[in-house]
């Protein structure tokens, strides 16, 4: 199989790279998020506006560059070199995925609203009592004439107080743990009876604790697809961010590496200690295979449902497990300097922890692979 990218793909990655070499910085992050909002807007206008690359993997005919999942974990990887705190995961891989899979009008007015920077879209779908399981819902949406009346609460939904919308995963019948009955709604986040906590992740980003009380929404805010189609934006959303692991996990090697050339023990740098040439080395190794997994559950998402949820939960338990390796390994190496505040190595670490457990953490996707597999 050829794994080369494409030329266009080169100068996407190539694009961004360069933008967030000149514009996130270590530094401008910590004041980006420590602003009131927990970011600078201006970074996402020009990500739309003057680099044009929010348009990376949709259609042509809705104003996109013609890609897909794999512009999806390129992006992914370089911002996950920069830890950026951007809501590229959840509006753009989630919901511009929700657009692209349902299409029809919905799609047409909202896909170019993303690529335009305009529209920044949240997906509540985690609730307290849910876990992993995406069919464990008690938030309901009720049948009113033509349209529908939310009501709930959704936990953790990253980039809730800047979206202008909400993709709500909800129940429309059955049980709660049912497969059936679960749908896809996106409404606009300002509706009145969508109520807010907000408050910072220890990973840098803002998120929400969202509550729907007696929310009315029009019909056309249903997303068609249903369970199926929930479980394909979380497959599609757990490699992208297997991609910014990617990323991360180069930076923590990266990192870690040039501490162990500069730090001296016994008059000479650590680095020379074969023990730390081997850490060194284990290190890389990780993310290398980080690096291939991630690539394989991507090259893998148009297969059929349980062959595709299948590569996904190998990709992600491989991933889980290296990045915590590669990060327990770099904040050893660095001793206490390394979780304190003004050194970077601590951040990356954060996200990369974070990241081991969304969507699923390792011993989650052993065992979805194993049901998926040895039992067929």
């Amino acid at each position: 199989m050829d794994f080369t990218y494409t030329e266009t793909q080169d100068m996407l990655r190539d694009t961004l790279a360069r933008f967030l070499a000149d514009t996130y910085g270590f530094e401008a992050r910590n004041k980006m998020m420590a602003a009131p909002e927990g970011r600078d807007p201006g970074i996402w206008r020009s990500l739309a506006t003057e680099l044009g690359i929010l348009g990376a993997p949709f259609a042509e005919e809705h104003g996109g560059l013609g890609g897909g999942a794999l512009e999806n974990m390129i992006m992914m990887e370089e911002l996950g070199k920069v830890i950026a705190i951007e809501p590229y995961l959840q509006t753009v891989v989630i919901g511009g995925g929700a657009m692209k899979h349902a299409g029809g009008a919905l799609a047409d007015a909202v896909i170019p609203a993303i690529i335009a920077g305009e529209a920044i879209i949240a997906f509540a779908y985690a609730e307290p009592q849910g876990r992993y399981d995406l069919a464990n819902l008690r938030t309901t949406a009720r049948a009113d004439g033509a349209g529908y009346i939310l009501n709930g609460q959704k936990a953790v939904v990253y980039a809730a107080p800047w979206a202008t919308h909400l993709l709500v995963t909800a129940r429309t019948g059955g049980s709660q743990r049912e497969r059936a009955g679960v749908e896809l709604f996106l409404i606009d986040a300002k509706l009145p009876g969508v109520v807010r906590r907000d408050y910072p992740t220890v990973d840098g980003y803002q998120a929400s604790e969202v509550y729907f009380e007696n929310v009315a929404i029009p019909g056309d805010a249903l997303v068609s697809g249903g369970i199926d189609l929930v479980e394909k934006l979380v497959d599609e959303a757990t490699v992208a961010v297997c991609g910014e692991a990617c990323g991360i996990s180069r930076k923590l090697h990266e990192g870690t590496l040039d501490y162990t050339k500069q730090r001296k023990q016994f008059g000479v740098p650590i680095g020379k200690f074969q023990v730390l040439q081997h850490r060194m080395a284990d290190m890389f190794i990780e993310v290398e295979q980080i690096a291939s997994m991630a690539l394989m559950g991507t090259l893998k998402l148009d297969l059929p449902a349980d062959e595709r949820k299948a590569a996904v939960s190998l990709a992600k338990a491989k991933v889980s497990r290296s990045i915590n390796f590669v990060g327990q390994n770099a904040i050893q190496t660095h001793g206490g300097i390394g979780i304190t505040q003004e050194l970077a190595i601590g951040h990356y670490f954060k996200r990369g922890t974070m990241i081991e457990n969304q969507f699923g953490s390792a011993d989650f996707h052993l065992d979805r692979f194993e049901k998926l597999t040895l039992s067929a």
